[in-house]
C-alpha cells in the first residue's frame, strides 16, 4: 500500500496461518481503515485460494524512542521459532525494504539467524 501513501511497509513475514507488519502509517488513514483495505484487496487471492481473513488484529504502537531492532528480529525470527524453517534456511516469505536491509542483514549470520537465537 506504499503506492497510495496508506502506509509506508519497512517488513513482514508472511506465515502458515497469519502474518507479522511493520509498517509506519501515512496520514491518509488510521490504522483501522488501513487494515480494512489490506484485507480488502487481498481477499478475492484468499477466497480463490478457499481461504478466510479471521476478525480483527493485534496492534502495537512504537513510540518513537523505541528500539526497532527487536521488532524486525521478533518478526524475521517467527518462521524459525516455529520451527517451520530450518536455521541453514531462508525463509522464503520474509520482506525487508532495501533500506532497512542494509542496517539489519549486519545482525544476522549470511543473512541467516544467529545460532543463539533459536535456542530453547
Amino acid at each position: 500500500m506504499d503506492a497510495d501513501a496508506t502506509w509506508q511497509l519497512r517488513c513482514g513475514v508472511v506465515m502458515p496461518d497469519h502474518l507479522h507488519l511493520l509498517v509506519v502509517l501515512g496520514g491518509r488513514l488510521p490504522l483501522s481503515k488501513a487494515v480494512s483495505r489490506l484485507k480488502a484487496k487481498a481477499s478475492p487471492s484468499f477466497h480463490a485460494a478457499g481461504l478466510e481473513w479471521e476478525r480483527g488484529f493485534y496492534d502495537h504502537q512504537l513510540r518513537a524512542d523505541e528500539d526497532y531492532l527487536g521488532v524486525f528480529l521478533s518478526i524475521y525470527l517467527n518462521p524459525y521459532r516455529g520451527r517451520l524453517c530450518a536455521r541453514g534456511d531462508c525463509w522464503p516469505w520474509f520482506y525487508c525494504r532495501p533500506e532497512d536491509w542494509e542496517w539489519f542483514r549486519d545482525y544476522l549470520d549470511a543473512e541467516r539467524p544467529l545460532p543463539g537465537w533459536l535456542e530453547d
